[in-house]
């Protein structure tokens, strides 16, 4: 903060407790017993209710000074004066820090502990699947529901589809490095009838309702999207181009759906959480996930 607006703040803060504690002076009215204690304010209702020029009850003003008392306090102690650090030196930095090496310091053992087991013993640590179920309704459940089944635009974590592989090593890349989902848009290198036989190719590939003649007619153009989703429409997850083949569709799976995707492209993005979760707490929350879709011994 420049010295400027730092002196701006600093005046503007003063000056207000200095209003409020004027204010509470220079209005404070006239007790009953003193001189001008019967003085009016000039205003009078239904003829003769007026109102006089006296204080607000002793125990209500104490209120109001304490709270004056303790702003000045605070201001002294915090910073609250522009660049001014206070006599405590606190900052936000600071007591995240200590709450973090706290933090640290208590579940250090436990996190050592897990460190070493593989990700099968994990998934089947009952502590370790404690800590990953509230790691994952924390961190991930906004997108994939609390129960991990997804949403529209969100993939089922429950089942055995998976865009980049549901082993433990590419889940725990997921998470640690996120992923980019990108389909370009092909309605510009398309008509609108070759659109719509490629459309019903791609509803045959996974035994919808569909007209057999278009879906013959777009067989060849779906060359074109044979790079990403191969030949015979079963992905790459390597690229986390998606299998056509099954009743899995994240966008859904009507004509207009799958339309829609073939000529404006789909783009989807799962952030990193390398720098939010840290190595031991996503390799927790990979198993955990690991776990949702496979059967374990208990």
């Amino acid at each position: 903060m420049s010295s400027g607006w730092s002196w701006f703040i600093i005046i503007l803060t003063l000056a207000n407790i200095a209003g409020c504690w004027w204010l509470l002076r220079r209005y404070s009215g006239q007790r009953p017993g003193e001189p001008g204690a019967d003085e009016t304010m000039g205003h009078v209702w239904d003829g003769d209710l007026r109102e006089y020029n006296q204080p607000l009850p002793l125990w209500w003003m104490m209120l109001f000074y304490l709270t004056i008392f303790f702003g000045i306090a605070y201001i002294i102690l915090y910073p609250a004066l522009g660049n001014y650090k206070g006599v405590l030196g606190w900052t936000q930095t600071g007591q995240y820090e200590n709450e973090l090496q706290q933090a640290r310091n208590r579940y250090s053992a436990i996190y050592d502990r897990l460190a070493e087991l593989s990700f099968d013993e994990l998934a089947a640590d009952e502590q370790a699947m404690g800590i990953g179920h509230r790691l994952f309704v924390i961190n991930c459940s906004v997108c994939h529901g609390s129960d991990a089944r997804g949403a529209p635009t969100f993939p089922n974590l429950t089942d055995a589809d998976w865009l980049y592989g549901g082993e433990p090593d590419a889940i725990l890349t997921s998470i640690l490095k996120g992923r980019a989902g990108m389909m370009p848009p092909m309605g510009a290198t398309m008509d609108d009838q070759t659109i719509d036989n490629v459309v019903q190719y791609v509803l045959s590939l996974s035994g919808k309702d569909h007209d057999s003649a278009a879906a013959a007619a777009g067989k060849p153009m779906f060359a074109t999207c044979s790079a990403c989703h191969g030949l015979d429409g079963r992905g790459n997850q390597s690229l986390g181009a998606p299998n056509l083949t099954d009743d899995v569709w994240l966008y859904g799976s009507d004509a207009a759906r799958i339309r829609e995707g073939i000529v404006n492209g789909r783009a989807n993005r799962m952030p990193a959480h390398e720098d939010l979760l840290g190595p031991e707490r996503s390799r927790i929350m990979a198993a955990y996930i690991y776990q949702l879709s496979h059967e374990r011994a208990p």
